[in-house]
């Protein structure tokens, strides 16, 4: 048998791998004692390897994924989760990730599938309160274990023949093998995930995990980056715990389209699949009901168009500065548009302070929306109610002149769907395509929407 030498804290009985001047369980100073830890020979079992097989005799089962009824999450999936795969998903503290996953167990238990709800973070008595307020009813398929040790849990799921896992969080739990080595240690957190994929890769039964991961001050996945690469599918989880929505992203999947998006709001009921963006994010006004300041575009979250109002609010301003305040967009980027509107719009802002949001708090990342934000501005400037089937997709360049934008025809075709009577996109930016409603009306320059529009100045 081979020695190793080891540190023991005559206190506590806490060990490292090296001599340390307090001991960071007990906190006594200089307990610290040199000990030789005796490390057995292997017992002579031979490995087995895995063959090589043919990539086209590889048998793929029919049932491949599990639907869990929330149509937004089983869109960014890619149709369901995987029987097989792993997940993680992460956000910043009080995001909805637990929410999320307990709303996922009570659907998957309804199915009559098995699920294990480990906990590292909370106590069962936590997580039951939760799932009494957000789930109509607690299925008898739900299984709790409240341990920071993986392998206690690694024995419930074989005790439970658990079909679905769930763990919260990937940083809290450590195996006894890696131990003086503590949770949320990097090598803790890679061999606890990888105790997991194997898990969930068995042959001989497989299982979907979903791993919750904690986030740094720096809004990115604690630990190492090789956790993202281990697992299939990393799932980002957006939004301020103050506001009701909530959206996921498809960081990565390996079953599904990277970059798709779902959206939810946070009700006292839990999170709510937000199933027809396109009504969500725009407001609901009577028949002729039209208000200045408002404008429709068209944006693209994952492979989907998704009908978005813009609103504005411009004032006269008594400073020398004018206030420039925008949620949904950055400010460079609006201060840009403002400079365009200006110059080649012809509507001095100089002196004005101007306020830019969106319905719903959708934020707006992609160039499209640009005209829209001007015509947004314009209107408000001008009192000029723009009427609320119009709608604008365009970028606009520092000439004024609009510029194409990709996907035009999926986002002219939602918003034919959604009974839109006009948009205004740049000339010769999209091929002829069969309407039902919408009038496509193309312009070269950003003056043009504004004389159709608000008239000439």
């Amino acid at each position: 048998m081979k020695t190793k030498t080891v540190y023991k804290c005559v206190e506590c009985g806490y060990e490292s791998l090296k001599w340390m001047g307090r001991c960071s369980e007990c906190g006594a100073w200089n307990s610290f004692e040199e000990a030789n830890m005796k490390k057995e020979k292997s017992n002579g079992t031979k490995k087995t390897f895995s063959k090589a097989l043919k990539l086209a005799n590889v048998e793929v089962g029919k049932s491949q994924r599990i639907l869990t009824g929330i149509q937004e999450f089983d869109r960014v999936m890619g149709g369901g989760i995987v029987k097989d795969s792993v997940t993680i998903l992460t956000s910043p503290p009080g995001g909805g990730k637990s929410t999320l996953t307990l709303a996922i167990a009570g659907k998957i238990a309804k199915q009559g599938k098995r699920v294990l709800y480990a906990t590292g973070e909370e106590s069962d008595s936590q997580i039951k309160n939760r799932a009494d307020r957000i789930l109509e009813q607690i299925h008898e398929n739900i299984w709790i274990i409240a341990d920071t040790s993986l392998n206690s849990v690694l024995e419930a799921i074989t005790e439970v023949d658990a079909d679905f896992i769930i763990a919260d969080s990937i940083q809290t739990f450590a195996l006894d093998e890696f131990l003086p080595a503590r949770a949320g240690n990097p090598t803790q957190t890679m061999e606890c995930a990888n105790a997991l994929v194997q898990c969930a890769k068995n042959k001989q039964r497989q299982r979907a995990v979903m791993l919750i991961g904690q986030m740094n001050k720096n809004d990115e996945m604690a630990g190492l980056r090789s956790l993202e690469h281990l697992v299939d599918t990393v799932l980002l989880m957006e939004g301020n715990h103050e506001e009701e929505l909530r959206s996921i992203i498809a960081t990565k999947n390996r079953f599904g389209s990277t970059g798709e998006m779902g959206f939810f709001t946070m009700t006292e009921k839990g999170l709510l699949s937000i199933d027809n963006p396109s009504e969500f994010f725009v407001t609901k006004r009577e028949e002729g009901e039209i208000v200045s300041g408002s404008t429709i575009t068209v944006i693209r979250e994952g492979s989907r168009p998704v009908i978005s109002e813009i609103e504005s609010l411009v004032s006269n301003s008594f400073t020398p500065y004018p206030s420039r305040i925008c949620e949904a967009m950055k400010k460079d980027q609006m201060n840009t548009l403002l400079s365009i509107l200006e110059q080649k719009g012809k509507v001095a802002l100089y002196d004005k302070n101007v306020v830019i949001k969106t319905t719903g708090g959708i934020k707006l990342k992609e160039q499209a929306v640009n005209l829209a934000v001007i015509m947004c501005i314009a209107s408000s400037v001008y009192h000029k109610p723009i009427p609320w089937d119009y709608a604008f997709i365009a970028d606009v360049g520092l000439t004024g002149e609009l510029k194409k934008v990709p996907s035009m025809e999926s986002r002219v075709k939602e918003l034919d769907r959604m009974g839109f009577v006009k948009v205004f996109i740049p000339k010769n930016s999209m091929r002829k395509i069969p309407l039902q409603n919408i009038e496509v009306i193309e312009c070269k320059t950003l003056i043009q929407v504004i004389d159709y529009c608000i008239g000439k100045k």
